[in-house]
């Protein structure tokens, strides 16, 4: 199976060299030249299986240059007990008649980027055997919040690899941001820049496909690659998971085999969803992708309108993994949906970059009508589904999940669609202690840890170990810089320049 670029797709790469590289060299990002399929067959093998079986099953199908050893060794790796703290990896829990909230932060960082970037380094690992020269892999990563962890947990120390993470100074959790702070590792560094998450973003972009950095840095043995949704690798593992999930329904007996499901997901890159969107179109039965944005709403907007415009009000929110204006990850779905016309997504990407604005035509917004629904959730709205939630049905959900469980419940009650539903839970509460414990009493101590403390006293759930342990753990990065000097900043960690 080879890959190509949305921008130009006579650029034709193996997935090796599509995790490799992370993103085109012409901005675009890396697709499939063929959606594999999955057969109803193949989903009635897989249910007997284990997460990791089924992962290494599904991988095999998109990298076809892997051997099968190869394979198992990264999902072996990545995918268990010594890693997740739920056998199931990812686990699914029953909210109600149609609904079950798919737990993606069972893994070490408490968020749902365990299941990608924990298997990443590996996927990156072979890949550069096979596709690279030897050279050192160097890693930048934009982060609204839980991607930045992640990342710096999965390439902790990884051989011949160095990672830097950028995240938006204010636009963080305290808990995220002490996540990132004090993450240990040889070959880590993290800076806060000033600005929002598309400034972090747009700079990680342009560094990448700056031909004089990248010049400087073949010069020096090294070799720029991403752990964001735009590579590939990170995107492919993502997928799995709306497959076991299906699995699951069926093995539990809450579906029949070949029945349809629809899949909500809270989502600001639009990376989460876009892998159901390609479980979907692998032959998953998935009716509607219900796509929840918080007061950001770009995306609601888009999916209303056909208009995609990022000419507005950007807000800090309680869900900050999703505040988010430019959402990267849509530019493959256009891609698809507009059967892989190349220029127009160019057309499409300037506009956006000049204009902060593009519109799709109506044969593309009836293809998108058709399976996707767009909706978006207040903070107030937010702070009362985590109090509703916690108060009729005994579950906690972080503030995420409570946007994705709020524009289902509305779309349920406005649609009276009861088809069986799978709500991506995408982070443990107790990563936004101070926000869960507002909704459900009222207030909240400044301190995050006293936050903690006493979100497990009112709440008597369990604190996740990997967070209570935070508290001791120095801190080891502080740096700031300005949203124009990432560049710099990057150059420098290296050493070179």
């Amino acid at each position: 199976m080879m890959y190509q670029s949305t921008r130009d797709k006579s650029i034709r790469v193996t997935s090796a060299q599509a995790i490799t590289q992370g993103i085109s060299i012409d901005k675009g990002l890396f697709v499939p030249e063929e959606i594999p399929t999955i057969s109803l067959e193949e989903i009635k093998f897989l249910t007997d299986l284990s997460y990791a079986e089924r992962a290494k099953y599904v991988l095999k199908k998109y990298l076809t240059d892997f051997s099968e050893e190869e394979i198992t060794d990264c999902v072996e790796s990545a995918y268990s007990l010594s890693k997740f703290r739920n056998s199931k990896i990812a686990p699914l829990h029953t909210y109600d008649e149609s609904a079950s909230l798919l737990e993606l932060w069972h893994g070490p960082t408490c968020a749902f980027k365990d299941m990608a970037l924990q298997i990443l380094p590996h996927l990156m690992r072979v890949s550069a055997t096979k596709a690279g020269k030897g050279e050192e892999i160097v890693i930048l990563v934009a982060t609204s919040g839980d991607t930045g962890k992640a990342a710096l947990e999965g390439f902790r120390d990884a051989k011949n690899t160095k990672i830097c993470v950028f995240y938006p100074e204010n636009g963080v959790s305290k808990m995220q941001k002490l996540q990132m702070a004090t993450q240990e590792g040889d070959n880590v560094s993290v800076f806060a820049i000033r600005g929002n998450f598309d400034d972090a973003q747009n700079g990680v972009k342009a560094i990448f496909t700056n031909s004089e950095v990248r010049n400087l840095l073949e010069t020096n043995g090294k070799k720029f690659s991403s752990a964001n949704s735009i590579n590939w690798g990170r995107l492919v593992p993502q997928i799995v998971y709306y497959i076991s999930a299906y699995c699951d329904l069926v093995s539990d007996g809450q579906i029949a085999l070949g029945d349809s499901i629809n899949v909500t997901v809270p989502t600001g890159n639009f990376g989460n969803i876009l892998a159901a969107y390609y479980a979907r179109k692998m032959g998953l039965p998935i009716a509607k992708l219900i796509c929840a944005s918080n007061q950001n709403r770009v995306l609601t907007d888009f999916f209303g309108n056909g208009v995609y415009d990022k000419r507005r009000e950007f807000y800090l929110t309680s869900s900050p993994s999703m505040d988010i204006l430019i959402s990267s990850n849509l530019e493959r779905l256009l891609f698809d949906l507009s059967d892989k016309d190349d220029k127009l997504v160019v057309n499409w990407m300037n506009h956006l970059g000049s204009d902060g604005v593009y519109q799709i035509p109506d044969s593309m917004k009836e293809k998108i009508d058709s399976i996707f629904v767009g909706g978006c959730c207040t903070e107030e709205e937010t702070a009362k589904t985590i109090e509703k939630c916690f108060k009729e049905k005994g579950y906690l959900m972080d503030t995420h999940t409570a946007v994705a469980m709020n524009v289902y419940l509305k779309y349920r009650e406005q649609t009276k669609d009861m088809t069986k539903t799978v709500i991506a839970s995408t982070a443990n509460p107790y990563k936004f202690p101070a926000s869960v414990l507002r909704a459900i009493s009222g207030n909240a101590p400044e301190d995050d840890f006293e936050c903690v403390d006493v979100l497990q006293q009112v709440t008597h759930t369990q604190i996740p170990g990997p967070l209570a342990g935070l508290k001791e753990k120095p801190v080891r990065f502080s740096s700031v810089c300005d949203k124009d000097n990432m560049k710099e900043s990057v150059l420098a960690i290296l050493g070179i320049g």
